[in-house]
């Protein structure tokens, strides 16, 4: 129901690039039967390149799943006063999702990693250098020390965010309330602004409290802090409906900026498992120093429910852009979106708990040595043990926090004085997200940026600018419905990787480069060879 609102200020009234709501408009259209004759040629033609982009990212993902080249590098080294990794992750839907969403958000990707990777992350891993292994010392300081610097970044660009985005927020609420009368009172409104009445959104949110309501209730009402149901159930409420449409903003736009599956929620989890956190804190005083575990417990499990709003209004977005660009009635795709919910919820408990009684999870009680590491709840369990137990390290969340008001500074002065900018969310991202995901991004949008310019010197630029994008689509798909396969195998089959064929070794890393870079080198030059003849 958020997001129902939230689309008319973060799709269409925002130049958000949305690379995974485009990639699905782009098959669409390339599908239109009603299309002239000279789209229909186009259509064709693009149909042929998304189909040899999925080719291609699938192929490079079967060649991963057998093990014959490697899908990720890494390398852990000394660097100034301590040391620290470079990598990537060989993933060519990286490469479209960066073609997509442009050389600003890259370069400021880019920025956030220099600052963590090769400033933070040296600079706090210093003082155990030769006591541990380089390897494990770097890792842990990362995920231990500089990922809530990311977050506390983060959390400042968010809110800085939420506040120039408020505004058209509160005007997409009130042109969704003048499109509701004007349709009650019998005018014609064009499809495309028709959403789903805001009473009856407003309905919803408040009716879908009262299982949430019942959801805690039951959670805590046995609990050792069950003296406290109706305060926390009553804050709790409150949280989810104030927290939520604010994490349902900012998620939305992280998805917009660089696409629903690489946006870090947990980073915005770090902040909401804070917040919670102490407001329960306040709420129960000296409770922390005896039920601590009873409050960490049901701080996760309130942080979990605005989780589920992130993540709904991550893809519904998406989906949303989608519908914008071909030209879909939102209020039968919002219907639409409310069913893959309830479909959501119906198949997600199986699948965890089929995960729980197979494997198991690090840490828990009786986990065995296949056990999940599950790495995001164990960094947001320890944020709220930290809470409660008096041991957080604020002072990395606050040096974030200072950096990102640094970022916002450069970025309004950038705007205001060039044709560039410095998005701050996105150096956020940059400085949260493991490299193995971030490098590979900014890569794809100078690719994608060469590519534009090389099409700005042909006769038909728009086309082939198209076609490119098309390819972009294609890397997309491809590498996604491939991971749906890999994950259906691996799950009938219960192996970790059960269509590993070869062994390679320390050859499959160089093969992966070889290959990875052969792909992508083959599909944009015969994209370019394809495009001029349209």
């Amino acid at each position: 129901m958020y997001s129902i609102p939230l689309r008319r200020a973060l799709v269409t009234g925002s130049n958000l690039p949305y690379p995974e709501g485009v990639a699905a408009a782009e098959v669409l259209k390339i599908g239109d039967v009603e299309a002239d004759e000279a789209n229909h040629e186009e259509n064709r033609r693009g149909l042929h390149v998304i189909i040899a982009g999925g080719l291609g990212s699938a192929g490079m993902g079967l060649l991963t799943a057998m093990k014959a080249t490697a899908g990720e590098l890494s390398a852990v080294f000394r660097f100034g006063p301590g040391g620290t990794m470079v990598g990537s992750s060989l993933s060519l839907a990286l490469i479209g999702v960066g073609h997509l969403v442009g050389v600003s958000v890259g370069i400021a990707m880019i920025v956030g990693l220099v600052i963590s990777f090769f400033i933070l992350l040296p600079t706090f891993s210093s003082g155990s250098i030769g006591t541990d292994e380089l390897a494990t010392v770097v890792s842990h300081t990362f995920s231990s020390e500089v990922r809530f610097v990311g977050a506390g970044a983060m959390a400042v660009a968010a809110v800085w965010t939420l506040l120039k985005i408020i505004g058209p927020i509160v005007k997409g609420i009130k042109d969704s309330l003048a499109s509701s009368r004007a349709r009650q009172s019998g005018a014609e409104v064009d499809i495309t602004e028709r959403d789903i009445p805001f009473n009856v959104v407003i309905g919803v949110i408040l009716a879908s409290m009262l299982p949430v309501g019942a959801l805690l209730y039951l959670f805590i009402h046995e609990s050792a802090i069950s003296h406290h149901t109706g305060t926390l159930v009553t804050l709790s409420i409150i949280f989810v409906l104030l927290i939520g449409l604010i994490v349902a903003s900012v998620c939305g736009y992280m998805a917009g900026l660089i696409g629903a599956s690489n946006s870090p929620i947990s980073g915005v989890g770090i902040i909401v498992v804070l917040a919670s956190a102490l407001l329960i804190k306040v709420v129960t005083g000296n409770e922390s120093d005896t039920n601590a575990p009873a409050l960490v417990a049901y701080t996760l499990f309130t942080s979990a429910v605005v989780f589920g709003i992130a993540t709904i209004s991550n893809d519904n977005l998406q989906d949303l852009k989608t519908g914008q660009l071909v030209g879909a009635t939102p209020w039968k795709q919002q219907v639409a979106l409310v069913i893959g919910v309830f479909f959501g919820s119906i198949i997600i408990p199986p699948v965890l708990q089929l995960m729980l009684n197979g494997f198991g999870f690090v840490g828990m009680e009786g986990a065995g040595d296949n056990a999940l590491a599950a790495p995001q709840a164990a960094l947001l369990s320890s944020v709220a043990n930290g809470i409660f137990g008096n041991s957080l390290d604020w002072s990395r969340i606050g040096l974030g926090a200072l950096i990102g008001v640094g970022i916002i500074i450069v970025d309004e002065v950038l705007r205001k004085t060039s044709r560039f900018s410095l998005p701050p969310l996105a150096v956020g991202m940059g400085m949260y997200l493991p490299i193995s995901l971030t490098l590979m991004i900014p890569i794809g949008a100078f690719i994608g940026m060469f590519y534009d310019r090389w099409a700005d010197r042909q006769s038909k630029p728009e086309t082939v600018k198209r076609m490119g994008i098309l390819l972009a689509t294609g890397l997309i798909v491809g590498e996604s419905l491939f991971g749906v396969f890999n994950a259906a195998v691996i799950g009938a089959t219960g192996k970790e990787s059960p269509m590993a064929l070869f062994d390679f070794g320390a050859f499959a890393q160089w093969l992966g480069i070889i290959v990875f870079v052969a792909i992508i080198v083959a599909l944009y030059r015969w994209v370019q060879k394809i495009s001029v003849k349209i």
